[in-house]
């Protein structure tokens, strides 16, 4: 079971601080200056060549500094990805930062005190249990099936809703299910209603001012309103990160980043929270965040031991990906075609990337 290294004592870093150059641009050096193996990243761009034809971008940073940045497909280092489920992982961020703000009180805090207007049937004795905790962990039992095929008919009734809290909040808390890891989007939308019922805006407006805006990113444009197509909802064509209906910000997927920008928001995650002198998200926030609170999974995190060497990751559908190895200083960006036929790229870096490292 991957454990998570994060502790009190201070970020390593080889006396490089994330200061006010990242607001604009990544301070680069060469791989072996910060002890890295320049013939196995060579090899890497060769592997990605060869067998990774959906990959459009591959980024390494080690102790804050740009040592590999390789685009495909005619991509360049301006153009902007749809990340997918990536957007969870931004979301857990927002709710922490509200926890600490006052806006919202904890994660043991119910979900329906957010909802008054919904009101459970009597029976449904177990929706009424339910915690910000168990939609950060996956562990609200919501009657979602599992697998592409279920998990896709899902959204699309979602997204054919004209009211997607409600339609959530409708969906039977299973029995025996509540505390069990289930994976499914459901959980990070209502996370970002819970964000919009508690601060008064949208997740992306919230991110804009407590995370994007902090760390140099300027999200592309939102077209709204706009309409509830499947092209709107899944495709983002012409949105940045659409709403649903009622003007929330999609939850569990929506948000689109520039691998740079991917890359920020992972360094951010590294440093515990920490950048360009202010505390952006709470240094306890982000390690309770990557500590397997089921096997595997902290606060929409993905968390693995690969060889030994611990790793949480932001994961997207069709090979998104923001890989933070904080025993050796990494941040890892891969930006990808979607589509549903791709190559998972962990192998990328338990041969090549964590390898490089000089021992």
């Amino acid at each position: 079971e991957a454990k998570s290294p994060f502790t009190d004592r201070p970020v390593p870093g080889n006396g490089v601080t994330v200061s006010s150059w990242l607001a604009q641009d990544w301070r680069r050096a060469d791989p072996a200056a910060l002890g890295m193996r320049a013939a196995l990243l060579a090899d890497l761009e060769r592997e990605v060549s060869a067998r990774f034809g959906r990959i459009r971008a591959l980024l390494i940073t080690r102790s804050g500094r740009l040592v590999f940045e390789r685009y495909f497909g005619g991509c360049g280092q301006d153009d902007s990805h749809l990340v997918a489920s990536v957007t969870k992982s931004v979301i857990s961020a927002l709710v922490g930062i509200a926890i600490d703000r006052g806006f919202i009180r904890g994660t043991a805090q119910r979900v329906l005190d957010f909802f008054p207007d919904y009101a459970p049937a009597a029976h449904e004795h177990l929706k009424r249990r339910l915690t910000l905790k168990h939609l950060l962990t996956m562990t609200a039992g919501f009657q979602w099936r599992i697998g592409p095929r279920g998990h896709e008919l899902f959204l699309d009734r979602l997204r054919r809703s004209r009211d997607w809290v409600t339609f959530i909040l409708s969906l039977p808390v299973k029995d025996g299910a509540l505390g069990t890891f289930q994976y499914n989007s459901a959980a990070a939308h209502l996370l970002s209603a819970i964000i919009t019922r508690s601060t008064g805006r949208c997740a992306r407006e919230f991110a804009a001012e407590h995370v994007f805006g902090p760390l140099g990113i300027d999200l592309p444009a939102a077209d709204t309103p706009h309409g509830q197509s499947r092209a709107a909802v899944f495709s983002n064509r012409g949105v940045s990160w659409p709403t649903d209906p009622h003007g929330n910000s999609t939850g569990g997927w929506g948000l689109v980043l520039r691998p740079r920008d991917m890359a920020r928001f992972g360094l951010l995650y590294l440093k515990r929270g920490r950048w360009n002198g202010a505390q952006i998200i709470p240094t306890r926030w982000v390690r309770d965040s990557v500590v397997p609170h089921t096997p595997g999974y902290g606060y929409l995190w993905w968390l693995r031991d690969v060889n030994g060497v611990f790793v949480f990751s932001a994961a997207g559908r069709g090979g998104q990906h923001i890989f933070c190895v904080p025993e050796h200083e990494l941040v890892v960006v891969v930006a990808s075609k979607p589509g549903e036929r791709f190559r998972d790229p962990w192998p990328l870096l338990e041969d090549f990337v964590i390898p490089a490292v000089a021992r």
